[in-house]
């Protein structure tokens, strides 16, 4: 049974309150005709969600989570959809990225900036409903999208995980976002345990520009932006255009007198991206085209100089007598590519579709040094010095998805009946590079005076390259049926095979009740599984981390390899779900909206980066440890098993209020994660505390916070609009270092507001004024110590960066 365990009376009184708030205050967004562009999440429980955001006829309605044909209210979906308009957070947003976008309008949807994570650092991942990224699939126009390269091994979220970048596809390319908060693999297939995200890009007709500036209060981190879409009549349909050139400044929050650099990572991002749809014969070609260079620079832990114990072990006094802060630049290229051809055959519908993706990251360590050639040099009698600069080499990730779908609406069956069916075939591939020689040799010998490698992040070896291959192949069955007038029932079915693990079959069932013309009952229950990503099963590195401010070389051993073998570490396999949604919908007119749906997500064989064994705690590994040099050695393994549960709630109310109009809504999230089980290999029983330690737990359990509120206000009159957004960080308890017995990290619950006002010179120019996070909060103190990145903030929440102002000035043309 679905039961939220001693909810807080907090919580509570924030159910009663919001729901008493909204009924006094006669404002919404839900209504029978498209409302004004928003960033607010409608409601699939409501018509709003199928008419926000249309840009034009040739449009159809589509719905992340059925294949039914056709336009349809996605007011009797029978599982719960948001949809997020963009054209608003485009024109007038404070946050100039998608990932802080939805961060901020969505409660199910968190992504935090890291700092002090390396790669991590570079990309912003994102995850729903508390689980890790790569639980959560990311669709662009309803096809699946690649996930990067990346695997975070550092920060507070998504640990062990991959994700997908959000933040390459810019804000104005963007229609409006569907998220999906329901397991969707017997539909879409691997990584939809946690739900969907579909981003629907624009093809409308019609022209628009948006520069953007911002600032953090305290004087740095600038952005800059300059973002332009076209959408032109071509071969008598649509093409859209749109580029965009964002540059966000680094940040810097470490106390006076810390050499280090504690914030927002540089990032310069060059966008371009198409869309389009054309007749073409008897059907519809469409294609999605977008390419985006990112140059990315992030702060590595600083070294000390003269008189320090990094002198000659991390630091030369020939090169850096001040000591210094190394420097990890990423270039990170992603590209995107979808066409297809709709057409019909008499009554059934296809449509055949080929997607890329490809998402590389090459890493570059400047103001830097490798201490072992240094201090060879200076046994040899020179000045002690090395390169400045190092290729540290890198890595890519090349997807390739093959689709075929059919779909027929049976009138005669029922009241009612969609059949869907159809193919996929997907080819994935993932290589790592090896860096210069300089950036990982240990000149001088193990042990032996200067550290190996190139200091801040240690280039990647030959024994790391990888150049690894796989596939899938899979089929799938759909049927949405009308049983009566009031009841729907959704099943889906999907068998897919891997050619690196094997074969998994998944089903979904959910139904809806419509007890009144105002209220739908729904329920859903399905099974769902997530393949292991290539880039788990091969990554291979040897990195220096930081305990206590002491460095320690780690190596993260590949899966089947030598290290990995000799700890007794099996194959990756799949991770299994089941999923369980049980929820209503509320429309007790056009302009008021409720939907609350209780959620319950198990996971068996979850995939996660275990604890670090050494010497100590795994003799038996430690003379293979000692062989490779490395202090502590680490894997992924399926070895947990969780338990999430959680509440949806969202709350939405419009009227008019003297000559103006007020739009509000309510939306929260409660969600729960717990370890119920760790299975440790036969070879490591006995050692579950090192598999996973407390603070790895913690990681899983409360890398996200157990609640999120988002309450907005958006007031028009006249010529000016303002807006007001008050969300709320529940609390979060991360682990340390140290560990037990020393206090674990206990964050307190926080609230930010965002303030803006926007001013229509014309119908077509506006001008937005605002600040984030305006209060400037920040999250609770802790000892610098025991954190991740080593400084009394952790990246948890929304971030350590503090208050900042923005403008924005929008044209349409």
């Amino acid at each position: 049974m679905l039961t939220l365990k001693r909810l807080p009376q907090s919580v509570l009184l924030a159910l009663y309150g919001g729901a008493a708030f909204a009924s006094l205050i006669p404002t919404a967004f839900a209504q029978d005709t498209a409302p004004a562009p928003s960033t607010t999440p409608v409601a699939a429980g409501t018509p709003a969600a199928a008419a926000a955001g249309q840009d034009s006829g040739i449009q159809s309605v589509s719905i992340v989570g059925s294949r039914r044909v056709g336009n349809f209210s996605a007011i009797d979906t029978p599982v719960p959809v948001d949809t997020i308009s963009m054209t608003k957070a485009s024109e007038q947003g404070g946050q100039f990225d998608l990932a802080q976008v939805l961060n901020n309008v969505s409660p199910s949807f968190n992504s935090t900036r890291q700092t002090g994570a390396d790669g991590a650092d570079l990309v912003d991942s994102a995850a729903l409903r508390g689980l890790g990224s790569d639980q959560t699939l990311v669709l662009v126009n309803g096809k699946r999208r690649h996930t990067t390269a990346l695997v975070n091994l550092f920060g507070a979220r998504n640990r062990g995980n991959t994700g997908t970048d959000m933040n390459a596809i810019p804000v104005m390319a963007i229609r409006n976002v569907q998220v999906l908060r329901d397991g969707a693999a017997a539909q879409y297939g691997s990584d939809a345990i946690a739900g969907v995200i579909n981003i629907e890009l624009k093809k409308s007709l019609g022209c628009e520009m948006v520069t953007g500036f911002g600032q953090y209060t305290e004087g740095d981190g600038d952005n800059y932006l300059a973002s332009a879409y076209c959408g032109v009549a071509l071969g008598g349909g649509v093409l859209g255009i749109t580029g965009e050139y964002y540059d966000r400044g680094r940040s810097n929050r470490a106390e006076e007198g810390n050499p280090r650099i504690i914030g927002d990572t540089k990032s310069q991002n060059s966008t371009v991206y198409l869309n389009g749809e054309f007749p073409l014969g008897a059907g519809k070609l469409y294609f999605t085209a977008g390419l985006q260079n990112r140059d990315a620079s992030s702060a590595a832990w600083a070294r000390e100089g003269l008189g320090s114990e990094d002198i000659p072990s991390r630091n030369s006094a020939a090169m850096y007598p001040n000591g210094f802060v190394p420097f990890i630049n990423g270039d990170i290229d992603d590209r995107f590519g979808s066409v297809g051809y709709r057409w019909q055959l008499g009554e059934w519908n296809a449509d055949l579709s080929q997607t890329l993706g490809y998402n590389s990251m090459r890493y570059t360590i400047a103001n830097t040094l490798n201490a072992s050639i240094a201090n060879l040099d200076l046994s040899r009698g020179g000045r002690g010095v090395s390169a400045r600069t190092f290729d540290a080499g890198g890595f890519s990730f090349r997807q390739a998805t093959t689709n075929l779908d059919v779909s027929r609406f049976y009138p005669g069956v029922a009241q009612g009946m969609n059949l869907a069916f159809g193919l996929e075939h997907r080819r994935e591939n993932y290589k790592i590079r090896a860096g210069e020689p300089g950036s990982y040799i240990d000149a001088d010998g193990v042990g032996v005076g200067g550290n190996a490698g190139s200091q801040g992040f240690p280039g990647f070896q030959p024994g790391d390259q990888t150049d690894s291959k796989r596939h899938s192949s899979a089929a799938y069955l759909d049927v949405e049926t009308d049983l009566g007038e009031r009841f729907k029932l959704q099943t889906a079915l999907r068998h897919e095979r891997y050619s690196d693990f094997g074969s998994t079959t998944t089903g979904k069932l959910a139904g809806a009740y419509r007890v009144n013309p105002a209220m739908l009952l729904r329920g859903s229950a399905s099974t769902g599984f997530r393949a292991p990503s290539l880039q788990q099963v091969y990554f291979s590195s040897t990195f220096t981390d930081f305990v206590s401010g002491q460095p320690l070389d780690v190596v993260l051993a590949p899966n089947g390899g030598p290290v990995a073998n000799a700890a007794g570490i099996p194959q990756l396999k799949d991770e299994q779900s089941k999923s369980y949604t049980l929820g209503l919908t509320w429309s007790p007119n056009a302009a008021t909206s409720l939907t609350a749906d209780l959620y319950r997500i198990n996971i068996d064989d979850r995939i996660v980066l275990s604890g670090r064994f050494d010497a100590d705690n795994y003799p038996a590994l430690g003379a293979t440890l000692q062989r490779l040099g490395v202090g502590q050695a680490q894997f992924f393994v399926n070895s947990v098993d969780t338990k999430t549960q959680g509440l949806d709630l969202t709350l939405s109310h419009r009227a008019n209020l003297g000559r103006g109009k007020l739009n509000s809504f309510l939306a929260l999230n409660f969600s729960q994660t717990e370890v119920t089980g760790v299975h440790a290999p036969s070879a490591l029983r006995g050692f579950e505390d090192v598999l996973l330690s407390e603070r790895e737990r913690l990681f899983i359990e409360e890398g996200a916070p157990r609640r999120k509120a988002t309450l907005g206000f958006d007031h028009s009159l006249d010529k000016l609009e303002t807006a007001l957004r008050i969300v709320h960080f529940g609390p979060q308890t991360l682990g340390t270092f140290s560990g037990p017995p020393v206090p674990n990290q206990v964050y307190k619950a926080r609230t930010s507001a965002d303030l803006s006002f926007t001013w229509a010179f014309t119908s077509k120019t506006r001008l937005t004024v605002g600040g984030t996070n305006i209060f400037n909060v920040k999250p609770s103190e802790q000892d610098p110590n025991e954190t991740d990145n080593g400084f009394k903030y952790e990246s948890v929440q929304f971030g350590l960066n503090g208050a900042a102002w923005f403008a924005r000035l929008a044209h349409r043309f």
